[in-house]
């Protein structure tokens, strides 16, 4: 079953095309932070995952913190980094690089099993891109495992404004199928 924001409280997701990394907890308001990602050579890999273990001062460019990744064919991770003139850029060979203090930030919160979702937020793909309507309303195609959040993340809109564009849904209950506009 896929875990959403009420139900399980913290996750993380990281929408490479931002270079930002969103800091879940239950329902309240995520906490931003900018990373940095793979380049385009060896791009940190799109897909849901999970915190498979942590280490405090792994040493070298890692920083002060690494969080290990499920992602096949890694180690992939989390972590801080010596160079933190490159956050905010696509340099890494596909971990994610964070400011060593906001990852001293979150780590204490984050469990082993953590959910961690990347997305690139420019996915060509049907059911991640908005279709243009008749009027100029874009709509976005609910998949399953979808919340709000996610949706306002993937596409780098607040999820008041998706709230607003939306006024006859009901923002805790959204179904794959349904038809969510977008701002």
């Amino acid at each position: 079953m896929p875990v959403k924001y009420g139900e399980a409280g913290t996750q993380l997701i990281i929408n490479t095309h931002m270079r930002r990394l969103s800091y879940c907890r239950g329902d309240k308001t995520p906490s931003d932070y900018p990373v940095a990602v793979g380049k385009p050579s060896t791009p940190t890999p799109n897909g849901n995952y999970q915190v498979i273990n942590k280490t405090i001062n792994p040493g070298g460019m890692l920083g002060t913190r690494w969080i290990g990744l499920s992602i096949p064919n890694g180690p992939y991770g989390i972590h801080g980094t010596n160079n933190p003139s490159s956050i905010g850029q696509a340099v890494s060979h596909g971990c994610i690089r964070m400011h060593n203090s906001d990852i001293e930030t979150i780590f204490p919160e984050v469990s082993v099993g953590t959910p961690v979702i990347i997305v690139s937020g420019q996915d060509n793909a049907e059911s991640d891109a908005p279709a243009q309507g008749h009027s100029g309303v874009r709509t976005y195609t609910v998949q399953s495992g979808d919340t709000l959040w996610q949706i306002s993340i993937r596409f780098g809109i607040s999820l008041e404004d998706i709230i607003k564009a939306n006024p006859n849904i009901n923002p805790a209950q959204i179904y794959p199928g349904q038809q969510i506009n977008i701002p």
